[in-house]
């Protein structure tokens, strides 16, 4: 199997991802309206504070326990009128009829803690929170990346594919669990299947891939 060792998955620094939502508020704020934004997970996430100050309303999501220490971030970064915290557990996503429908939601990593079936499901809710036109920004964690070292369903169909990392590799990286990993083609596959409508798919050099979606 073709695995990235020596990278680290969760790769620092610029992000394409990142970088490509945040033009598309700049894009839409040139037709003089209000843009609304989601951000899942939000705790390590510094992209609420960049929308924000661009002038979106943004939601930041994240799990229940990390009420006190997101909301803390909103209120030193001095932007409480445009951000607010909302909780969800997937598969559960963040009930927030305010925020709704968004154009731009970003969602990294967590998908790989649900089964193919699952990940459909909340791709399928994803999109309805979109407005149309609106765009799904993801990110997940790939089968050739440093997670894949000796990772037990590395040939299983994706749809089939969820265990534990390999021992040392869970260790390592603190990733408890099982876990589904994802080629670029199965991301592609996924939001297909999910009823979006693919812009662009990506694979890091640390092997992670990501895509844009959008709802039409």
């Amino acid at each position: 199997m073709n695995t990235n060792t020596t990278a680290n998955p969760f790769e620092t620094g610029p992000d394409e991802l990142n970088q490509l939502a945040l033009e598309e508020c700049v894009k839409r704020q040139r037709l003089d309206r209000r843009v609304s934004v989601l951000i899942m997970p939000a705790l390590h996430s510094d992209l609420g504070t960049q929308f924000a100050r661009m002038g979106a309303q943004v939601v930041m999501a994240d799990e229940p326990a990390q009420k006190q220490d997101i909301e803390g971030r909103i209120l030193s970064s001095g932007l409480r009128d445009q951000i607010h915290f909302a909780p969800y557990s997937l598969p559960e996503l963040p009930s927030d009829e305010d925020g709704e429908p968004y154009d731009i939601i970003m969602f990294r990593r967590s998908l790989c803690r649900l089964t193919y079936s699952e990940a459909k499901q909340v791709i399928r809710a994803l999109m309805q929170k979109l407005r149309i036109g609106g765009k799904l920004y993801l990110s997940i964690l790939g089968l050739h990346s440093a997670l894949g070292e000796d990772y037990a369903d590395a040939d299983e169909d994706v749809s089939n594919r969820f265990c534990e990392l390999s021992p040392a590799i869970r260790k390592k990286y603190a990733i408890p669990g099982p876990v589904c990993l994802y080629t670029e083609r199965n991301l592609f596959m996924l939001l297909l299947e999910s009823g979006a409508s693919v812009l662009r798919t990506s694979t890091t050099t640390y092997g992670n891939v990501k895509a844009v979606a959008v709802r039409v």
